[in-house]
């Protein structure tokens, strides 16, 4: 299954019925990036792997394997695989980190994988060095790897044959959308700025829709099957994704997810619920929700967004630790488990929520403990319908 050719809003109504209701989204992307060796202190963050990793591979891709790569991956097994260096049996480059991550992700029960692009901007990669050209190609580049993580992985269900071991992967063909993120103008300026939603009084709607207007429009054309637009930390940015979506005619659909920090407003100050109206009243919002924000407050926003959209609600909540914005880390030992993450997960959907995930500081596992927290649930809906 490829890009899934679904229009507003037949696109997640269609896809939560095939998923029996509730959907999972990935989990943490930098982190997971960053076990596998990668180093995001940069203002880019996870974006410098779109520079630092090597191209996509295509013995992999669109191409399938070889015979012998093929003969020789049923012995390795498909997650040591993952983690080789590919030269060491016979080819030429590594597999790309964040193309692992989404595999990761992918065997972990998600059936939405969120693109590296979130911090990538074409002014980000401008003040890097980068000319417009080869920007705007890396951005693409960001779509195109989770577009072949997903065609890798549908191989992988055709040719997986379970031998009986102990295996936590979920090998399962099943409908998966690639959504391009967009994270927010504070994203973009690396300083903390998008966990407080203040740009200062001189920033004005048309100066946010001019900063973001070019990458919305490249990660649409893409190949993507939905944009998130993610973090949203104040109602101006709000307003100006919905305009854009309208002005540009954006052609696939898109969510909005806000983040909040004392439960009742987006991290402005803001009130949720007029930032929520915005996302309601935009037709080509298919979903709106909460994410980055510590898992205690989910519940409660779930039952307040409630009051005032009719459109499913997307959640993926931090891990609940604390961010050391001066040293730009997360405080350990500050967060919950992943026992205590899933254990909020069916009350989460009971209340309203359609899709849920996980943001900063989860990991595959967490996702694959959601996976199997909703698995029971999901069958007996999807065998209703």
């Amino acid at each position: 299954m490829g890009h899934v050719d679904l229009q507003p809003p037949s696109l997640m109504s269609d896809f939560l019925l095939k998923t029996g209701g509730v959907a999972v989204l990935d989990g943490g992307l930098a982190t997971e990036l960053e076990r596998h060796g990668a180093d995001l202190n940069d203002p880019l963050w996870s974006a410098k792997c779109l520079v630092s990793s090597p191209h996509l591979i295509r013995a992999f891709g669109m191409g399938g394997w070889s015979t012998d790569v093929g003969y020789k991956l049923q012995f390795i097994g498909w997650a040591n695989w993952q983690r080789m260096s590919i030269k060491a049996i016979g080819q030429e480059e590594m597999f790309p980190s964040h193309s692992l991550v989404h595999l990761d992700y992918l065997e972990a029960g998600a059936d939405i994988i969120i693109t590296a692009s979130y911090q990538a901007t074409i002014q980000g990669f401008e003040a890097k060095g980068y000319p417009r050209e080869e920007s705007e190609a890396l951005l693409r580049k960001s779509v195109e790897i989770a577009c072949e993580a997903r065609k890798i992985y549908y191989d992988r269900c055709v040719e997986f044959v379970c031998d009986g071991s102990e295996d936590e992967r979920i090998v399962k063909h099943r409908p998966i959308l690639v959504a391009a993120s967009v994270g927010s103008y504070g994203a973009y300026l690396a300083d903390g700025s998008e966990y407080s939603g203040i740009y200062g009084d001189e920033m004005t709607l048309e100066t946010l829709k001019d900063f973001h207007r070019r990458r919305v429009q490249i990660l649409a054309d893409s190949g993507a099957d939905i944009i998130a637009f993610e973090t949203v930390p104040n109602k101006l940015e709000a307003q100006a994704y919905a305009e854009l979506l309208d002005e540009e005619n954006i052609q696939i659909p898109a969510w909005f997810s806000f983040n909040s920090k004392d439960g009742v407003h987006v991290v402005s100050g803001d009130s949720l619920l007029e930032c929520v109206s915005i996302a309601e009243s935009c037709k080509k919002v298919v979903s709106v929700g909460i994410n980055c924000t510590p898992p205690r407050f989910i519940h409660g926003l779930i039952v307040s967004m409630k009051k005032v959209t009719t459109k499913p609600i997307v959640v993926y909540p931090n891990s609940g630790e604390s961010y050391d914005p001066d040293r730009k880390e997360w405080v350990q030992k500050t967060g919950v488990s992943d026992e205590d993450f899933v254990s909020y997960v069916n009350k989460w959907c009971e209340v309203g929520a359609s899709l849920v995930g996980g943001c900063c500081r989860t990991t595959p596992n967490t996702i694959r403990a959601i996976y199997r927290t909703l698995s029971d649930n999901r069958s007996a809906t999807a065998s209703l319908s």
